[in-house]
C-alpha cells in the first residue's frame, strides 16, 4: 500500500496479464453523484492510461460515452477501463448509482472480486448505498470506502468518515486524516497514520512525502492508536495484541502486511479520502487496490452445472483448467455490432477459438435457452468505447469480443467438448409497464430488430406482447430505465409512441338467466336454421367454464350440441359488454330446434353465441380486475406511510413482519388491484427515499367497484 513503498509504478500501455495474480477486479458503487466515474477518469490519468482531458488516442472519451448517459447527466450502463499500476492490472468497473440501473450493477458485483464504495464528503449518504454495503457483507466480498469530491464547498471528511462508520459498521477506519491548507477549506494533503508522514499534494502527483510538523504529529498521534488496534485485532498472529499491549513497538511492516490481509478477506474497511481534481489521495488509493484487494485466486468462484443441469466439481482459477466464462453486459455497437464484456472464470479465451455459449432460464424476460458452438474472433481489452486488440485473457481477468450470434448477458462460454453452464445471478424484476406503438409499418420491422438487440444486452427489460389487450409492453425497472430504452430505440431510427396500459381484465353474470338464440336465414338454397335455449349461472371465482347438456327429444341433434358449445365459447372469448373474455360460468342447454336440411355447424355455433348475449342482458354483467399479492419490503420507519397508501389503492393488508433476512426493515404482505400498481415501482420509490421494493404474483379476480367499472367501459367501447 502507499505507506509502504512511494515508487512510481509502471504504468499505461494495454495491460496483457498472464497469470491470475497479475489482476485485481473492482467494482466502483455508491450514489448517483458519489463521483465514481470522476474518480475512474482521473486514477486512469494518473496512471498514463488516459489523458489529462479524460481522452485515449484516438480522442474518444473514457467516461459515459452512451448518448443515454449523455442526455440524462448520469452514468446509466456499467462500464470497464484497465488500468496498469507497479504491474498490476487493475480491472475498474463502473456502475449506475440511480436504482434503476441496478441490473448493471449486480453484473459489476458478478465481475468484480472486490468493491470499492465512493462516498461523497459533501453529499452525505443514502440507504440504497447502505443496503448494498449490507449485501456484501452477506458474502464477505473485500471492501474500502474512497470519499470523494474534496474539492466541493460544504466538503467535510470527518463527518463523512463518522458517517460511514455510523452505518456500515464495526472496522470501518480511516488510513489516512486531510490536511487542509493555508485557508482551513482546502485538502492539500494526507497525514499517514501508519507511517506518520504528510503527503503533501499542493505540486500535484506524486506527493511529496515529509516527516510531520509538531501539529501535525499531535493529529496523528490522536487516531493511530485505534486504527491499529483495530488492525490487530484482525491479525492472524494471536500473540500481537498482548505485544502491543505490554508497550512493545509493532513495526509498520507488520502493520501494513496483516492490514492488507485482513482486507483481502473481507474483515477490514479501509478509508481513503481522494480528490480527482486536485489528485490527493489517488496513489495511495491505487496502493490499496493493488496491495490489499485480494486477486481471483482469493475469491470464491460461482458454481457450474452441465448444460442439462448435472452437478460439476467446483471451478478453479486456473489458466490452464477447462474454459469457463461469462458475458456479463451485451452491447451493440453501430460500426463493429454485439459486444459482449467477458469475465473468464478458468482456462483461457484465445483468439480464433471454438467455444460453446449457452444461456438457460431466463426466457419469460425474452431469453430463451440456447446453445451454439462459435468461434470467437477477436479478443480486446476495453477502455471506455475503444476496443484495444490483446492477444488472449487467462482465468481472473475481464476482456471483450465482438459478432459473437447468440451470446447475451448472462450466458455461459465454455469448451465445445465440455460445455458447462454457470449459476446465474440474482436479477432484479422489472415492476414499471410502459406500452409502446410503432407510428408506421416500416417502424414495426425496425422496432422488432432494435428490441431483440435490447432485450439481448438488458436482462432486467421484459418484452410482453399481451394477446387480450394487444400491446406491447415494456416492463422497465422505473421512469429512468424506461427513458433510457426508449432513447435507445429511437436512436436505433424507430419513430414510437407510448400510450396507456390496459390490464386485462375479465367478464362474468352476477345472477341466473335464460337465453334465447335464434338463426333463421333463407336466401336461395340452402338456408340457415338454428335455436338454442340455455341457463346460464356464475360459478364461484377461478371456476372458469363449464358447459351442460340436458337436451331432451333430439329437439337439438347431438351431432350439434358441440357447435352449440363451439359458438357459447367463442363469445365467452370476444366478452358481453367490454370486449374482455367471460369466466367463471355454467352454461346449461335445455332445448332448440332444427330443421332437416337447413341446419348445420355454422347455424347452431351463431345460435349458441346469441343465446349467450341475450342471458347477459339479463344476467347483470360485471367487470373483473386481476388482484394481486405483493410482498413489499420497506424500513422500519416507512411502515405507516405504505399501509396508508396501500388503503389509497384498495389494497387489503394480510399482515406485517420483521424482515428475517435484514434488520430494520419490515416485510408487508397484502391484496392489491394490479390496475393500482402500474406505478407503484416509481411511487414506492418515492415514499422510502429508493429504499423500497415488492415482488408481485397474480391470485385471482375480484368484482370491479361499480363506478371504475362504468369508466373502463366508457373508455374502452366505441
Amino acid at each position: 500500500m502507499a505507506q509502504k513503498s512511494h515508487e512510481k509504478g509502471s504504468t499505461g500501455g494495454t495491460p496483457v496479464v498472464t497469470e491470475p495474480e497479475q489482476v485485481r477486479n473492482v467494482v466502483l458503487v455508491g450514489h448517483s453523484g458519489a463521483g465514481k466515474t470522476t474518480l475512474v477518469e482521473a486514477l486512469l490519468a494518473a496512471t498514463g492510461t488516459i489523458g489529462r482531458a479524460g481522452t485515449v488516442a484516438d480522442g474518444s472519451t473514457v467516461g459515459d460515452h452512451d448518448p443515454a448517459a449523455v442526455r440524462q447527466q448520469r452514468s446509466v450502463s456499467l462500464s470497464c477501463a484497465p488500468l496498469l499500476h507497479n504491474g498490476i492490472k487493475v480491472n475498474l468497473l463502473d456502475t449506475p448509482g440511480y436504482a434503476d440501473f441496478v441490473g448493471e450493477l449486480r453484473a459489476g458485483l458478478r465481475a468484480a472480486d472486490a468493491a470499492l464504495f465512493v462516498v461523497s464528503a459533501a453529499g452525505g449518504m443514502d440507504a440504497a448505498t447502505v443496503a448494498l454495503w449490507e449485501e456484501c457483507a452477506a458474502v464477505d466480498m473485500p471492501r474500502a470506502v474512497a470519499v470523494a469530491r474534496l474539492d466541493q464547498p460544504r466538503a467535510d471528511v470527518d463527518e463523512t468518515v463518522a458517517l460511514c462508520q455510523r452505518l456500515f459498521g464495526d472496522n470501518v477506519m480511516p488510513l489516512y486524516l486531510p490536511m487542509l491548507g493555508d485557508d482551513g477549506v482546502s485538502t492539500e494533503g494526507l497525514l499517514g497514520l501508519i507511517t506518520r508522514r504528510v503527503f503533501d499534494y499542493s505540486a500535484g502527483l506524486p506527493a511529496d512525502v515529509r516527516d510531520p510538523d509538531p501539529e501535525h504529529q499531535r493529529a496523528i498521534d490522536e487516531s493511530r492508536d485505534e486504527l491499529i488496534e483495530g488492525i490487530i485485532a484482525e491479525s492472524e498472529d494471536e500473540t500481537l495484541m498482548d505485544r502491543y499491549l505490554d508497550g512493545e513497538e509493532i513495526s509498520d511492516e507488520v502493520l501494513i502486511d496483516d492490514l492488507e490481509k485482513a482486507v483481502a478477506r473481507g474483515h477490514f474497511y479501509p478509508v481513503v479520502p481522494v480528490c480527482a481534481q486536485t489528485g490527493v489521495g489517488l496513489d495511495v488509493l491505487l496502493e490499496v487496490l493493488t496491495a490489499a484487494f485480494p486477486s481471483p485466486l482469493e475469491h470464491e468462484l460461482p458454481a457450474v452445472t452441465g448444460v442439462d443441469g448435472s452437478p460439476r466439481p467446483p471451478l478453479s482459477c486456473d489458466p490452464a483448467g477447462p474454459l469457463v466464462a461469462e458475458v456479463v453486459k451485451t452491447t451493440v455497437d453501430r460500426h463493429v455490432g454485439r459486444v459482449s464484456l467477458v469475465r473468464v472464470f478458468s482456462g483461457t479465451l484465445r483468439p480464433d477459438q471454438t467455444v460453446h455459449v449457452s444461456g438457460h432460464g431466463m426466457a419469460e424476460r425474452g431469453h430463451p435457452d440456447h446453445d451454439a458452438d462459435e468461434r470467437v474472433g477477436h479478443i480486446y481489452t476495453p477502455l471506455g468505447a475503444t476496443l484495444r486488440e490483446v492477444s488472449l485473457c487467462v482465468a481472473g481477468d475481464i476482456c471483450a469480443i465482438t459478432k459473437s450470434g447468440s451470446a447475451e448477458t448472462g450466458d455461459t462460454i465454455s469448451t465445445k467438448d465440455e460445455p458447462l453452464l454457470i449459476a446465474p445471478w440474482e436479477m432484479p424484476e422489472p415492476l414499471l409497464p410502459v406500452a409502446i406503438v410503432a407510428r408506421s409499418r416500416a417502424d414495426e420491422d425496425a422496432l422488432a430488430r432494435n428490441l431483440a438487440r435490447l432485450v439481448a444486452g438488458d436482462p432486467t427489460l421484459r418484452l410482453e406482447r399481451n394477446p387480450e389487450t394487444h400491446q406491447l409492453v415494456l416492463w422497465c425497472m422505473g421512469e429512468a430505465h424506461a427513458d433510457v430504452v426508449l432513447d435507445r430505440l429511437r436512436a436505433g431510427g424507430v419513430e414510437l409512441d407510448t400510450e396507456p396500459v390496459k390490464v386485462s381484465l375479465r367478464e362474468t353474470l352476477t345472477v341466473p338467466a335464460k337465453g334465447h338464440g335464434r338463426h333463421v336465414k333463407q336466401s336461395g338454397g340452402h338456408g340457415q336454421y338454428a335455436v338454442c335455449d340455455i341457463e346460464v349461472e356464475p360459478l364461484p371465482r377461478g371456476s372458469g367454464f363449464e358447459f351442460v347438456d340436458r337436451v331432451v327429444g333430439g329437439a337439438v341433434p347431438h351431432n350439434y350440441i358441440p357447435s352449440v358449445e363451439k359458438g357459447v365459447r367463442a363469445q365467452l372469448e370476444r366478452g358481453l359488454v367490454a370486449g374482455h373474455p367471460v369466466v367463471d360460468l355454467r352454461v346449461t342447454l335445455v332445448d332448440g330446434k332444427s330443421h332437416s336440411v337447413d341446419s348445420s355447424d355454422a347455424a347452431f355455433q351463431t345460435a349458441g353465441a346469441l343465446a349467450l348475449r341475450d342471458a347477459a342482458e339479463r344476467g347483470q354483467p360485471a367487470l373483473l380486475e386481476p388482484i394481486d399479492e405483493v410482498t413489499i419490503r420497506v424500513p422500519d420507519g416507512s411502515v405507516g406511510t405504505v399501509l396508508g397508501d396501500l388503503s389509497g389503492r384498495r389494497g387489503r393488508v394480510l399482515g406485517t413482519e420483521p424482515d428475517p433476512d435484514t434488520e430494520g426493515r419490515t416485510l408487508v404482505r397484502a391484496e392489491v388491484p394490479a390496475t393500482e400498481l402500474l406505478r407503484y415501482a416509481v411511487e414506492l420509490r418515492s415514499m422510502t427515499a429508493g429504499t423500497g421494493t415488492f415482488r408481485r404474483h397474480f391470485v385471482r379476480h375480484d368484482p370491479m367497484p361499480a363506478h371504475l367499472a362504468d369508466q373502463i367501459r366508457k373508455e374502452q367501447l366505441p
